[in-house]
C-alpha cells in the first residue's frame, strides 16, 4: 500500500485503504522512504489505524549516506528539530506538534536541491550472482 492516497484526510481516514483492509482483517505496512513530510503523514495514519503492523522508512539507509556522487543527507537533516522523527527504543513516536508534527528547515532543503540521478547499487553475492537486497 502506498500512503499518498491514505493521508488521514477525513473521508480517507474513515473510508481509506487502511480502514478497508481492516474490515477484512488485513494488516498493512505503509511504504514511506521518501522524506520527513511523507513519513510524518504516514505516522499520523499509522496511529489512527488499528491494523498497521510496521512502518517502512529510510532513516539510516544506504542512499542517505552519500554513496556515488551524492552528498550525505539523512532525512532528519531537513527538519528544524529532528526529535519528532527520532526513533526511541526501536519505535517512532507519534509526532504531536501542529499539522503533521514536523517543521521543515527550508534552507537545508534549498541547499540540498540539486539535480541528481539515484542509481541503486547492484548487490551481488560473493560468487558474482545478482542478489536482492
Amino acid at each position: 500500500m502506498r500512503t499518498p492516497g491514505d493521508r488521514g484526510h477525513h473521508d480517507e481516514n474513515r473510508c481509506g485503504r487502511s480502514r478497508t483492509a481492516e474490515v477484512y482483517d488485513v494488516a498493512v505496512a505503509p511504504h514511506c522512504p521518501n522524506g520527513p513530510i511523507s513519513l510524518a503523514a504516514s505516522l499520523q495514519v499509522d496511529f489512527c489505524a488499528t491494523n498497521v503492523i510496521i512502518q517502512e522508512q529510510s532513516l539510516g539507509l544506504h542512499y542517505n549516506t552519500g554513496y556515488g556522487d551524492l552528498p550525505e543527507a539523512e532525512m532528519l537533516d531537513y527538519l528544524t528539530d529532528p526529535l519528532p522523527l527520532t526513533p526511541r527504543d526501536g519505535f517512532l513516536p507519534r509526532p504531536v506538534g501542529p499539522g503533521l508534527g514536523v517543521d521543515i528547515d527550508e534552507e537545508a532543503v534549498r541547499r540540498g536541491s540539486v539535480p541528481w540521478t539515484l542509481l541503486d547499487p547492484t548487490w551481488r553475492y560473493p560468487d558474482g550472482r545478482i542478489a536482492e537486497w
